[in-house]
């Protein structure tokens, strides 16, 4: 049995509590938000995961020290636009060597950085690593067959993590290209913006097959010229995760981008999601990337017109239907 904290009371924090709970390990929840801790202490539950109710055994803090003193295991779940401020609080309590997951998704619009990098620029003494794949937290707080794979520069710390993480429901593979990992989590949340765009605009299943494609094709190019791996953007956090945001109501970038296809702006879309959308978030970024290593990244492109340009969804994809010849490899 491992102590274990998950950093961050939502969702998918809640939900990997629900599952390490499960598997026998002692769980801690920490929010910075006191009316988050005071529901969850109350209710064992969240609005947002109906079906989902947590075990009496996990325990909750408000408290930095409690929260990360002792503990085997951090997992970092808040959203990803509030790892660093959440890192920065937590530092000082953080001993050599203490192992945090990453569990968010998404980079940082003004330094480019991926999750693993804030955490290790704001906690240097920490062993970081990260944890990413096809797994929506509706789903995985009751209990459904999800398959992710953890990343860490360290095989052992990967195949530690991963053996408090795997059970019959949740199975969990090793990999040492952190970066590629990340990437694909992030650039996936912009793409599948541009199929829920696509699914507003009454379009069908050859539109998206097109979008993922397509998709896939340029989080790879970007993705290897960075460093990643490739064969990285064709497993479970390249092209699997692309495949379930994408196709998903349970996506909240597929569901803004529904939302911004029917007409609506991007603060609307986001108003009525009512959670954070990634994409919205690492959409600038992967442009700015995009540029810096003179990376053709198309769909990326009109999705960052769209969302922070004003440009019609719709102007958009004529506008990818109707860019120059070429082969496809």
């Amino acid at each position: 049995m491992a102590k274990i904290t998950i950093l961050g009371g939502g969702t998918w924090g809640i939900a990997l509590a629900q599952l390490l709970n499960r598997n026998g390990h002692e769980v801690m929840i920490w929010s910075a938000l006191e009316k988050e801790i005071n529901q969850l202490k109350e209710t064992h539950s969240l609005p947002q995961l109906p079906g989902v109710v947590l075990d009496g055994a996990i325990s909750y803090t408000l408290d930095e020290k409690e929260a990360v003193s002792g503990r085997d295991l951090l997992v970092m779940a808040v959203a990803s636009s509030f790892t660093r401020r959440t890192a920065n609080r937590l530092s000082k309590f953080i001993c050599d060597g203490q192992k945090i997951v990453a569990v968010a998704k998404g980079m940082e619009e003004d330094t480019l950085m991926t999750q693993a990098e804030i955490i290790k620029d704001e906690i240097p003494q920490s062993e970081v690593a990260v944890l990413s794949g096809p797994s929506h937290a509706e789903e995985v707080g009751k209990l459904m067959p999800t398959t992710v794979v953890v990343g860490s520069e360290n095989k052992d710390t990967a195949k530690y993590i991963q053996n408090l993480f795997m059970c019959d429901v949740f199975r969990v593979y090793t990999s040492t290209d952190v970066l590629g990992i990340e990437l694909g989590g992030s650039l996936k949340n912009v793409i599948a913006l541009a199929a829920g765009i696509s699914d507003g605009l009454g379009y069908g299943d050859n539109a998206k097959a097109a979008i993922i494609t397509r998709g896939i094709s340029e989080m790879s190019r970007l993705g290897t010229a960075m460093g990643g791996k490739a064969e990285t953007f064709s497993g479970l956090t390249g092209i699997g995760d692309l495949i379930v945001t994408c196709a998903s109501m349970h996506s909240r970038n597929r569901r803004a981008g529904i939302l911004i296809g029917q007409g609506k702006t991007m603060q609307e879309a986001l108003d009525e999601v009512q959670m954070v959308v990634e994409g919205v978030y690492s959409a600038k970024a992967a442009l700015q990337l995009a540029k810096k290593y003179n990376i053709s990244m198309p769909i990326i492109e009109q999705v960052n017109l769209v969302l922070f340009e004003n440009k019609k969804a719709i102007d958009a994809f004529n506008d990818l239907m109707n860019r120059e010849r070429k082969d496809e490899i």
